[in-house]
Parts: structure tokens; C-alpha cells; sequence
């Protein structure tokens, strides 16, 4: 369903940019939410209620040093790593996310309950959840700008163009829980992790007289399975064995970490971009695409450092043999 909604989100954001502004698809998540919120009480059952106060300087302070972080990353792709505001923006984070780390350890219902690193499957999973988001999602970026200025797509036929990946993605998931009760999470995940690898290292190849049939589909497709066979047991993992009282705090650090991931490496790749599109000599499009292909290399570098936390920090569950019947 993430896959579904992903593809959906570029289709119906290119038709409003062709149609209107790119500014439109902002509001698509709108009625959507409303929707959500007025039906899922009717239709959810309520979770049982604990006693609990919101960990309001453990939230200031996370938020602020990771907002701090992806500016300063920023912020070195436009005036360099000498910049004064580059160098505050580095040292602010620090100084915040330091802050976080102290807060969380001695709250007494932190936002972050630091235990859940505890257990070493779902710390390494939890690594895997931020590497593998920000080795790809600067995919997605990188191949809408080429799709639409080498290519010279119509934002509309740029979302469309991402559409194999969709369906590699939806098929992969469909079979994914098969293969983690025959294989265990493992195998499965580690698979996935070297496919979506393999699609950043193909992109890094890229050039500038490369089609679509011959530049794009085929890393896409890869990219597609890869996500397919990473994420379920990534998510898998990080479930198994949670506590009910901390599953909320679990899932939702999933989801965190997920995004912060996709955010801090989108910042990562752009300044990447950045620092060879400078020095990058040629056409539009030939600077384009030689910038884009450097920072699908540094992406493929991030795949790969997340394929060794999950090899040797994650132990797996073991598959699930079929109970042997009475003789």
C-alpha cells in the first residue's frame, strides 16, 4: 500500500503540475487525512490507555538537531564546508542531538525509549531502516529532474515513468511473506539490500545520451524488488518481541528513522550534486546527469554500509518449520 500510494502520489502530482501548479500537490495529503480521521474511529478498535506525559524537551530537541543537521547539509551543497553558517549548522545539531541522547536516558516516559536498542536484531534493523531510505530515496529526485529535463517528460509522463518499479515493488511483496517463513528474515533481507544496491551502482553508470528502455527501466525494476524484499522484514524484526506498552514507540521510530533517513541522505546526495555539477563541464543535460550520476554512486556506497549492518548485526529469525503431524 506505501508502494501504491507512492506511485499515485507522483501521477496525481504531475497531472496537477501539468494542469495547474506544482504548489496543488501539497495539498493532496488534505482530504486524504480528513478522510482517515473521520473514519478510522469507526472502524478501529481502541488500543487499552496508559497513564503517561508527552516528552516535550526530548521532542524540541530531537527535532531541532536533526532540522539543524539537514540544513547544515544543505547549506554546504550552496557556499561550501568553510561557510560560517555551514560550521554553526553542523555544531548546532551536535550540540542538540547530544542534548536529546542525555534528555531520553534519564526521562522518565521519554519519546525515545533507548531500551529498544537494547535488543541487537532490532538495533541493526533500526540502522538498516535509516541507511537503506537515504541511499534511495535520492532516486527518486534525481531520476524526476532527468526524466524531465534530459528526457523532457511531461511531469505527468515523468510519474508514469516510475510505474515499473511500482508493480516490481507490489508483486515482490506479494511473495515476501512466503519467502520469510521459508528462508527467515535474513536471506530475504539481505537479497533486497544488494538489489537496491545494484540499482544505485547501475544509475551511477548513467549518462547523458541514455534513454529510458536502455538507462532507466532496468534500474528501476531492480530498485522496485529491492524495496519490495528490504523493507517487511526490516519492519518484521523490528516488531518481533516488542513489548504492547512500548509497540507504539517502536512502530513509531520506524517510521521516524525511515524518514529522517530519506531526508538526511536526499541532503547528503544534493550536496554531492552540488560539488560536481560546479565542477562539471558541458550541456545542461550532460552536467545534469553527470551530477545525478555521482550521487547515485555516494547512494550506492550508503546501500552497501547498510547490507553490512544488516549482515552482521542482525542474526534473523530462523523459518518457520511446518509442526510434523502424529504418527
Amino acid at each position: 500500500m506505501a508502494g501504491i500510494g507512492a506511485y499515485v502520489g507522483l501521477v496525481l502530482g504531475g497531472l496537477l503540475t501539468d494542469w495547474a501548479s506544482w504548489r496543488w500537490a501539497l495539498l493532496i495529503n488534505v482530504p486524504i487525512g480528513l478522510a482517515v480521521a473521520t473514519v478510522l474511529p469507526r472502524l478501529a478498535a481502541e488500543t487499552p490507555r496508559h497513564a503517561g506525559r508527552f516528552d516535550l524537551a526530548g521532542a524540541l530537541t530531537g527535532t531541532a538537531g536533526t532540522a539543524s543537521l539537514v540544513y547544515a547539509f544543505i547549506r554546504v551543497s550552496e557556499a561550501g564546508w568553510s561557510d560560517t553558517r555551514t560550521l554553526f549548522g553542523f555544531s548546532t545539531a551536535a550540540a542538540l542531538l547530544v542534548g536529546f541522547l542525555l534528555i531520553e536516558s534519564r526521562a522518565a516516559q521519554p519519546v525515545l525509549p533507548l531500551r529498544l536498542f537494547a535488543d541487537r536484531d532490532r538495533a541493526g534493523a533500526y540502522a538498516g531502516v535509516l541507511l537503506l531510505p537515504a541511499g534511495m530515496f535520492g532516486a527518486f529526485y534525481f531520476l524526476t529532474l532527468i526524466s524531465q529535463r534530459v528526457l523532457d517528460y511531461s511531469p505527468f509522463r515523468a510519474g508514469l515513468a516510475f510505474l515499473p518499479m511500482t508493480l516490481a515493488m507490489f508483486t515482490t511483496v506479494r511473495i515476501v511473506p512466503r519467502l520469510l517463513q521459508r528462508l527467515g528474515t535474513k536471506p530475504v533481507l539481505l537479497s533486497g539490500t544488494v538489489l537496491v544496491a545494484g540499482a544505485a551502482g547501475w544509475l551511477w553508470r548513467l549518462d547523458a545520451d541514455a534513454g529510458y528502455a536502455s538507462g532507466l527501466l532496468g534500474p528501476l525494476l531492480l530498485l522496485g524488488v529491492g524495496i519490495g524484499l528490504s523493507l517487511m522484514p526490516l519492519n518484521a524484526t523490528i516488531l518481533a518481541r516488542v513489548q504492547p506498552r512500548e509497540a507504539g514507540a517502536a512502530s513509531g521510530l520506524l517510521q521516524t528513522l525511515q524518514w529522517l533517513g530519506g531526508t538526511l541522505g536526499l541532503s547528503v546526495l544534493v550536496t554531492v550534486y552540488g560539488t560536481a555539477a560546479r565542477q562539471a563541464t558541458g550541456s545542461p543535460s550532460e552536467i545534469l546527469v553527470e551530477g545525478s550520476a555521482r550521487a547515485f554512486g555516494v547512494g550506492a556506497l550508503i546501500a552497501v554500509a547498510a547490507l553490512l549492518v544488516c549482515g552482521t548485526v542482525i542474526r534473523g529469525q530462523r523459518p518457520k518449520r511446518p509442526a510434523r503431524q502424529p504418527a
